[in-house]
């Protein structure tokens, strides 16, 4: 990719994904000022390491952008001590799992959810961000969290038992 095109291709691939990258450093970080530093950072990792992006070959820029965010969350989460530890005992999944939708539309209340989906370990958290708020597949979600789709749709659905579990709590 020439240098000269690289300023407009980064803008018309990656800029216009701003909103998903904000939302998901948002959940992630559970602050507004913390995500957009994190996004800041991102956006400037994602410029700098852009020439290894081709959108020609299929390249998704979003899911890219995302990873990226993702990663640099996971970073200042660590940095900051908020990465919790996946435990499998506090971790199960239920047999039959309740979408988080079908909590909130059985419950109708969104400041519940939300204090629900901020409650969840960062993993599950953004995992139920990327599918439920930003609607990424699970080969994108996969590849912006670098797990197997296995992985994902076990994240995913164990996020929503927890999701639920919250949710029911509040009621």
């Amino acid at each position: 990719m020439g240098e000269v095109n690289k300023p407009a291709l980064f803008e018309r691939t990656i800029v216009p994904h701003l909103d998903a990258a904000y939302n998901l450093a948002r959940w992630l970080t559970r602050s507004e000022q913390d995500a957009e530093d994190v996004v800041q950072e991102a956006y400037l990792r994602a410029f700098r390491f852009f020439d290894g992006f081709d959108p020609a070959a299929g390249g998704d820029g979003k899911a890219w952008l995302l990873a990226i965010v993702r990663n640099t969350c996971m970073t200042w989460l660590r940095g900051k001590g908020g990465v919790v530890e996946f435990n499998e005992q506090v971790h199960r999944v239920a047999d039959a799992v309740p979408s988080a939708e079908d909590a909130l539309v059985k419950h109708g209340d969104i400041a519940s959810l939300r204090d629900c989906v901020e409650a969840l370990p960062a993993e599950y958290r953004a995992i139920i961000v990327m599918r439920e708020m930003e609607e990424l597949s699970y080969r994108e979600i996969s590849e912006v969290a670098g797990v197997p789709i296995g992985t994902v749709m076990s994240r995913l659905s164990r996020g929503r038992v927890r999701l639920l579990e919250c949710m029911e709590k509040k009621r």
